[in-house]
């Protein structure tokens, strides 16, 4: 079966290090208030690599810390912020100028608030580099629900029965969310995760056995795998 040129591929931790931002994100906060670099190692521990919803860590932070603002204006300086300071590595933009070279119609699917991670797309440059995206804020349906999926192949002109392939770190949202759409999968285990099946979560009737067809430790691996290198 020959399958579609479509890659979709999720953006925090994959396509901009999302962590990276996070922690100068961190610096900056600490640095504004006095703060020290335990409060820093706290703060960063307590985001669990962007496990914890960001209404639940800023109300944390304005416990712990006292600071004068609420904890909703905490949260809308955080989300105008953080697109300034997330980066998409230049090997990967170059990658996925390689690809769509080569044929391949390139988006981006991810969940978050729309005004945020519209911001990254264009801040990193990412704009530039793929034909859509789809955004779960914007579109009011998120991964691992398959409606987000045919969404960006849609804006990519491809349609998710056609086949493609679907490129993320998050086992359950991007690999299960993939394999559900209808598409291929790479998983990405930034070198600190091996693959170890997917978590038992009360109605995901996702089977025991399922895995991503490729694992790889960054985005550039896995441009290498669709490009056949």
């Amino acid at each position: 079966m020959i399958v579609q040129k479509l890659a979709l591929f999720d953006l925090d931790d994959t396509l901009v290090d999302r962590l990276a931002a996070f922690r100068r994100w961190v610096a900056e906060f600490t640095g504004r208030r006095g703060l020290s670099k335990q409060d820093a190692a706290w703060m960063i521990e307590l985001d669990a690599d962007g496990s914890l919803p960001t209404e639940e860590f800023f109300a944390a932070v304005h416990e712990r810390f006292g600071v004068p603002e609420p904890v909703d204006m905490l949260w809308d300086a955080y989300r105008v912020r953080m697109p300034e300071l997330v980066v998409c590595p230049r090997p990967v933009l170059r990658g996925l100028r390689r690809l769509r070279k080569a044929g391949w119609r390139v988006g981006i699917v991810t969940n978050g608030t729309a005004a945020h991670q519209r911001g990254k797309i264009y801040r990193s440059g990412l704009v530039d580099v793929v034909d859509g995206w789809a955004i779960s804020g914007e579109e009011r349906s998120g991964k691992p629900g398959p409606q987000l999926f045919q969404i960006a192949a849609r804006r990519c002109e491809a349609n998710v029965r056609d086949g493609g392939w679907m490129i993320g770190d998050d086992p359950v949202d991007d690999i299960v969310g993939g394999v559900f759409a209808g598409l291929r999968t790479i998983w990405i285990d930034r070198g600190i995760r091996p693959w170890q099946g997917l978590p038992d979560l009360p109605g995901l009737p996702a089977p025991p056995g399922l895995r991503p067809d490729h694992v790889v430790t960054d985005t550039v691996g896995a441009i290498k795998v669709l490009l056949g290198q």
